[in-house]
């Protein structure tokens, strides 16, 4: 039998299921961000991702009920590869 979860046990980004959510997501660090508004990266985490000095990101958010509440950083050079992964064949369509 499929196990019912509560309003408060659903994925805000991923699967409704909690054990698949924890098996994919861990938390690595806190951060606080500052009075104007910056957030330090730890050290191992940077290192981790591989994130050096003017490494650029894209932020995407996940809004439910309105309010954000997840957001993703992704390597804009990554971000951009899957963009054009995903519109090339549909331009290349179009343009036919």
């Amino acid at each position: 039998m499929a196990k019912k979860t509560s309003k408060k046990d659903e994925a805000c980004c991923g699967s409704d299921h909690v054990e698949m959510r924890m098996h994919c997501c861990k938390i690595d660090a806190m951060v606080t961000v500052d009075a104007r508004g910056q957030i330090v990266l730890p050290k191992d985490v940077r290192k981790k991702a591989g994130i050096k000095t003017g490494d650029k990101f894209a932020l995407v958010s996940h809004v439910s009920e309105g309010k954000m509440c997840c957001m993703t950083l992704i390597k804009a050079d990554e971000f951009a590869d899957s963009i054009k992964s995903m519109l090339g064949p549909m331009m290349k369509e179009i343009l036919e």
